[in-house]
């Protein structure tokens, strides 16, 4: 996977890093890392052979803190999708969350592919699994979980969190009820620690 937007390596040390675990074993996996690649940031993603469930991320990323803990300015993340689980699985990862300034809890409503959708539209209607990929084919036709990073520049990433921004207002206080997803709230979180917030006077263009 080659960026388009690498800086060069050794200038700087990265001031913050995201510990991110997400529930699936592929495209969160690959989406994710695109974001240290022009960033002062690291992002490191917590890998597993199957798809986690709720109570399962929240027992890996509470692994790898006690483990290896947690430095003021670093984050740890749980990363998930709302698909069939029952809110009760929810709200121990959402807990969590609460429970320290630098955790947090981003869910995509129904899946994370709809997080990706937003890259290239408003997803207006999709509300299923379903919708998901077949919007989301009508844009990157050969999509198979794999994310590649010439689909993904930092404008389509902004633009993104922009429509995520809009959807969820007001601000959910848990996670998204309908389709929606607070994967952005993550997302500007990082781009404002490497000074490329949509918002910042020095995002690049």
């Amino acid at each position: 996977m080659t960026s388009r937007f690498r800086r060069l390596q050794g200038l700087r040390r990265y001031k913050r890093m995201f510990v991110i675990v997400a529930e699936g074993t592929v495209t969160e996996q690959e989406y994710f890392p695109l974001l240290d690649e022009d960033l002062i940031v690291h992002i490191k993603c917590l890998k597993h052979r199957n798809n986690l469930s709720p109570k399962e991320a929240l027992q890996r990323v509470r692994e790898y803190v006690k483990k290896e803990g947690l430095k003021k300015t670093d984050q740890a993340w749980g990363v998930v999708d709302k698909d069939s689980w029952p809110e009760e699985h929810l709200v121990e990862l959402h807990g969590w969350a609460q429970s320290r300034s630098n955790y947090g809890f981003a869910l995509s409503n129904p899946k994370f592919e709809y997080w990706l959708l937003l890259h290239f539209e408003d997803a207006n209607g999709v509300t299923t699994s379903d919708d998901c990929n077949l919007r989301l084919k009508k844009h990157l036709p050969d999509y198979n979980k794999h994310v590649e990073s010439q689909h993904f520049s930092i404008e389509k990433i902004q633009t993104a969190v922009a429509r995520a921004r809009k959807r969820d207002n007001p601000p959910c206080v848990d996670w998204p009820r309908t389709s929606g997803t607070t994967v952005y709230r993550l997302v500007t979180k990082i781009l404002e620690s490497g000074d490329q917030s949509p918002t910042h006077p020095q995002s690049r263009r």
